[in-house]
């Protein structure tokens, strides 16, 4: 019952991002950032060719830490389960 009302809450919140995607608001922010990126790209090319590799080992322990952000202690329920189950079958 939670997983279902986990998966309802989840397509509520897609679907009200991509109202806000494509609507002027959406479509403006999306078109400033784009121009804005470019610009920055343009006219500061070598210094970010220059830090992409810093950047790289970076993402690393970055992706490690916010990867395994969703485990929430799932195992220790997953063994808090087995022990109840060897307690019931004593």
């Amino acid at each position: 019952m939670t997983l279902e009302r986990h998966h309802g809450h989840q397509d509520e919140h897609q679907s009200g991002l991509l109202d806000w995607l494509f609507s002027r608001t959406g479509v403006a922010t999306v078109v400033v950032v784009s121009v804005l990126a470019f610009l920055i790209y343009k006219g500061h090319s070598a210094h970010l060719l220059g830090a992409l590799p810093y950047l790289l080992i970076l993402i690393c322990p970055l992706m490690h830490i916010f990867m395994h952000g969703g485990h929430h202690g799932g195992h220790n329920r997953h063994n808090q389960g087995k022990q109840d189950n060897d307690r019931e079958s004593i």
